[in-house]
């Protein structure tokens, strides 16, 4: 194992489906509490030999008027009572942001291991308040109209953007939607793993598939979930003694990582991708520099991708962003189903954020945590056959935050 290297031992998520303030005087606490003690438990680690800990969140002051997060989480065990920690937030990529904090402590060596936690509480509170409270992220107060949900607002604009750009055709929305509900199926944390769908729902049928706003209907959005996830990363020394205690486990080393952020209007960020071939040029930068740390040359290498797609449009531009086909002809991915399960390079096996769930500031670790799942053979039903490498796409805002983690399989690459 190489020095600076990051592992992942393990990780956990919460049952999406719960919704915790109907069960808790304190519900983010407890997501907390329980993501946290449950990968401490998954891993076999010991509370005192955890040196750092990162949480993402989005947005604790709003839902739950709570801030002051690391601090929360110093509360569980008298072995943190001064242990490093810290909260990070850059809205819906909060969670990868904890996560690339706490990989450039370990890689720094400041810390043998780093637990990061993400967590949001989101369905205390009534739809419309919900929504008030997430447009926070976009730009203020600009982008907001009283009249429209901010959100799919703003990705319906993307939609709208995209087919003025290269055209679009809603049924290949539609069929992502149906993927990823499809695949939530297999996933025993998946938010709609019991809905049963309806004739139409996927489709232009505005019974079955309203339109919220725009060419935006109700199959395209994701959820408003309650979650946490956390996984907990280790360096090189400590990942390698946990490998001869745990001879039967797998773990996973983040071989590549991307992080860039464009300017926070998606206005101004269409202004300065009028000339590009890509809509989102930072989101492209961001996978390919993922691509290029991890030392492979783009999806022929990846078995797997586990992607943002807060709307189905986000999954759709993030299929030429990491490389799947020419830009603008995403469509071709969704025609020739190689992103279906049974697929050539599956994506969002997990059901992703429109079947798993989407609490904002737990995703970013979701989605670290599945691909570790899915390239150590242990995401059960929805796993791919012999996926050894995953990547992923985490974006923040509307798409002006993305981050991207290339996962691999620890005993093919590091030894």
């Amino acid at each position: 194992m190489s020095a600076g290297t990051v592992h992942v031992l393990g990780g956990v998520q919460t049952d999406f489906a719960r919704r915790w303030g109907r069960e808790s005087g304190r519900p983010l606490a407890s997501m907390l509490e329980s993501a946290v003690q449950d990968c401490l438990d998954e891993t076999g680690v010991p509370a005192r030999q955890v040196g750092t800990v990162h949480v993402g969140n989005f947005a604790g002051e709003r839902f739950a008027g709570q801030s002051h997060l690391g601090a929360l989480a110093c509360s569980l065990y008298p072995e943190w009572a001064s242990l490093p920690a810290s909260r990070h937030e850059a809205a819906c990529a909060s969670g990868s942001m904890a996560a690339l904090a706490a990989m450039a402590e370990i890689e720094a060596g400041r810390y043998e291991t780093a637990l990061v936690v993400g967590v949001e509480l989101m369905r205390n509170v009534p739809g419309s308040t919900a929504a008030e409270y997430l447009g926070c992220a976009a730009s203020v107060p600009d982008e907001l109209n009283a009249d429209v949900l901010p959100w799919p607002s703003l990705f319906d604009a993307i939609a709208q953007e995209t087919e003025r750009r290269y055209g679009l055709d809603h049924a290949h929305l539609g069929r992502i939607a149906e993927l990823n509900r499809s695949n939530a199926v297999r996933n025993p944390w998946a938010q709609t793993r019991d809905w049963v769908s309806s004739p139409g729902e996927f489709s232009a049928d505005d019974v079955a598939n309203p339109t919220v706003v725009g060419r935006t209907r109700k199959s395209d959005c994701g959820r408003i979930t309650d979650g946490a996830s956390a996984v907990l990363l280790a360096g090189p020394r400590f990942a390698a003694r946990w490998a001869r205690r745990h001879p039967r486990r797998l773990l996973s080393t983040v071989r590549g990582w991307g992080h860039r952020t464009a300017p926070l209007s998606l206005a101004d960020k269409l202004t300065l991708s009028r000339d590009s071939e890509y809509m989102f040029p930072n989101m492209r930068a961001a996978i390919v520099d993922a691509y290029t740390r991890a030392g492979i040359a783009g999806p022929g290498d990846v078995d797997v991708i586990e992607t943002h797609d807060c709307f189905t449009i986000t999954e759709y531009v993030a299929l030429d962003h990491f490389g799947l086909t020419k830009p603008g002809r995403a469509w071709e991915a969704v025609e020739d189903d190689r992103i279906g399960f049974n697929g050539s390079i599956p994506v969002n096996p997990s059901g992703g954020l429109i079947g798993a769930g989407h609490p904002v500031g737990a995703t970013g670790v979701r989605i670290l945590l599945d691909a570790h799942r899915q390239v150590t053979d242990t995401a059960g039903e929805y796993q791919v056959p012999r996926a050894r490498t995953a990547a992923t796409l985490n974006v923040g805002g509307s798409c002006s935050t993305a981050a991207s983690f290339v996962v691999g399989t620890a005993d093919e690459h590091t030894r």
